[in-house]
């Protein structure tokens, strides 16, 4: 007689039957979900406002496709109400003394023999569209984007760099000019900054212009283009460097340092803006800048010029454009500025 076979594992009864029986005996699993990041507090529309003054500063980068009058545009309506957000300014951050000790003398010797190899002159020689003026109306409005985003001032000084080096190798359209200018800044902050802006807060700001892919592409070609060679010396190093110089040398009160270089970087801000600075080497312009501000705050011990090593015909040259420059533009330089620093500043008569 044939006995009937048990159900083979591989039967479908045995199978569900199986399934069932192990169900029943396994203890139900609870998924972990992994926590999501998100900011505290959102970023706020961009108020990117007019900086008052009257070299062209003041001027503000339209979308290519907001209208001529640009009254209902999004980038127009982006950038009202500004100066709230343009008073705070930086807060005084502490030296490290100890770090500068071990490293300073070196970071700086390496930095500034490769300034020169990042250094772009003349970005505009070959640019048929690209003029001056609206190089200075495009940085007049990543001044506040970049205030805005709370972004370290090295990001914008790194911007500035890629962007001029990149003008210098290849000519660009008009109307890609602000694209370029973005990319620009979304390169750097990948560099420096811990949360970087998104794209498309970035794409927002251009007012629907321009689309992710053709950001990503100009991101790639920008970096082909220069090689990917983007660790460049900036005027941020330079003055945190002459700042910490002056006072391991005993120069100067910690404070007084500290505020010297906070309106040195806002001058160091108006000439990132102004194409005649860019033949002035970064280091040129971070002690003629500290100079500057120590004339305004009147310290009792003033930097000196022959720390930087430089001919003392560039930096009188220099010295004296960024004196007209900070004469236009004190209006602007009040809403870049904290307001316990400006209340401090003088201008001499022979600047008004």
């Amino acid at each position: 007689m044939v006995t009937p076979c048990p159900a083979s594992p591989a039967s479908p009864a045995a199978g569900a039957g199986g399934r069932d029986s192990r169900q029943n005996l396994r203890a139900p699993v609870k998924k972990s979900r992994r926590p999501r990041l998100r900011r505290k507090e959102p970023l706020r529309p961009l108020n990117a406002c007019s900086l008052p003054g009257d070299s062209g500063v003041c001027d503000l980068f339209e979308s290519p496709s907001s209208s001529s009058d640009g009254a209902d545009s999004p980038a127009a309506s982006a950038a009202r109400d500004c100066s709230s957000s343009l008073s705070a300014g930086p807060p005084l951050t502490a030296l490290d003394l100890q770090t500068f000790r071990d490293y300073g003398q070196s970071c700086y010797d390496f930095r500034r023999a490769r300034e020169s190899f990042f250094h772009p002159r003349e970005s505009l020689a070959r640019q048929p569209q690209v003029t001056a003026e609206s190089r200075c109306k495009l940085l007049s409005w990543l001044l506040p984007v970049h205030r805005q985003f709370g972004l370290s001032f090295e990001s914008l000084c790194l911007t500035v760099n890629t962007l001029d080096r990149f003008l210098l190798t290849t000519p660009v359209a008009a109307d890609c000019f602000q694209l370029l200018g973005v990319t620009c800044l979304l390169i750097a902050c990948k560099q420096v900054e811990v949360h970087p802006p998104r794209v498309k807060q970035l794409l927002a700001l251009c007012g629907g212009a321009f689309s992710r892919q053709q950001l990503c592409n100009l991101e790639c070609i920008v970096l082909h283009k220069l090689h990917f060679s983007l660790g460049a010396p900036t005027i941020n190093f330079f003055l945190e460097h002459f700042t910490h110089v002056r006072v391991e040398a005993g120069q100067a009160e910690v404070i007084g340092a500290l505020e010297a270089q906070t309106l040195a970087r806002g001058v160091a801000e108006l000439s990132l803006a102004d194409y005649a600075f860019t033949n002035y080497t970064p280091s040129l312009l971070a002690i003629c800048c500290l100079a500057l501000a120590d004339r305004m705050l009147q310290l009792p011990q003033p930097l000196d010029l022959r720390l930087g090593e430089h001919p003392e015909a560039a930096l009188q040259d220099c010295l004296g454009k960024l004196q007209l420059l900070v004469s236009i533009n004190r209006t602007s330089l009040t809403h870049m500025l904290p307001p316990q620093i400006w209340e401090k500043c003088s201008l001499p008569q022979s600047w008004k």
